[in-house]
């Protein structure tokens, strides 16, 4: 069985008085992609903040390769391997794109050479490199996305998540975003993928959550899962 590289263990999570999450698990192996669902609201973006220490939860823990870490500060998480790709990009927009992936460089977790550089980033995603000295903000949608995924790697985590990475993006693009996931899990870096397009997860994940209303509706390998037909629509709304 696959070591465990995140693990979220009967996580409870408040925003004030709004209860998100109630007893949320989930497990992703080492070196596999975990697809995380749900319609709007479901909880998908809380786990993640919850994940990344930006929301302390109320209850349960979170580890990381064995590492515990619930409650911890932001920054103590990404040294422990974490990093987010964000919903909404969120890149420097006043910045270069030589800046966004500067300021998030770092070397990987018990030293060693660092997989991913500026110029390992820009061979993955070449019009980042044609665009090196544009001020972010100035970039396509598509463009902040490649920023957006080449930034988090610039940190050389070991988990990666990704929250809605395709949203608000043209097909062929969207395309592109997810060979690149493909490109990453083939070299063994343990992904989550939040996603409201089912079959962009299904097509690319090894194990399937589905939240709904803050709960755990349905979970287990996608391979199982299409098997066996599983009824999504109830819990995302598709048919």
């Amino acid at each position: 069985m696959a070591r465990e590289a995140l693990a979220l263990d009967q996580i409870d999570a408040l925003y004030g008085d709004s209860h998100v999450l109630h007893g949320v698990s989930l497990r992703l192996g080492e070196g596999r992609l975990l697809g995380l669902l749900g319609r709007n609201g479901a909880g998908k973006t809380t786990t993640m903040n919850v994940t990344v220490g930006l929301l302390p939860p109320r209850r349960g823990a979170v580890s990381v390769h064995g590492v515990e870490v619930t409650g911890r500060a932001p920054e103590v998480i990404a040294a422990q391997g974490v990093a987010l790709v964000p919903q909404g990009r969120r890149v420097f927009r006043s910045l270069t794109v030589r800046e966004n992936l500067a300021v998030a460089g770092r070397r990987p977790r018990g030293g060693g050479p660092a997989p991913w550089t500026f110029d390992s980033v820009t061979a993955l995603f070449p019009r980042l490199r044609e665009r090196h000295t544009q001020v972010a903000g100035s970039l396509s949608g598509g463009e902040q996305q490649m920023l957006a995924i080449g930034r988090a790697l610039m940190s050389n985590p070991r988990v990666l998540l990704m929250d809605e990475p395709s949203e608000g993006l043209a097909p062929q693009i969207v395309a592109e975003v997810m060979a690149t996931i493909r490109r990453l899990k083939a070299q063994g870096l343990s992904i989550v993928l939040v996603e409201q397009n089912a079959k962009l997860v299904f097509d690319v994940a090894d194990d399937i959550v589905v939240l709904n209303n803050g709960r755990v509706a349905v979970e287990g390998p996608a391979a199982d899962l299409t098997r066996d037909g599983v009824d999504l629509h109830q819990h995302l709304g598709i048919y």
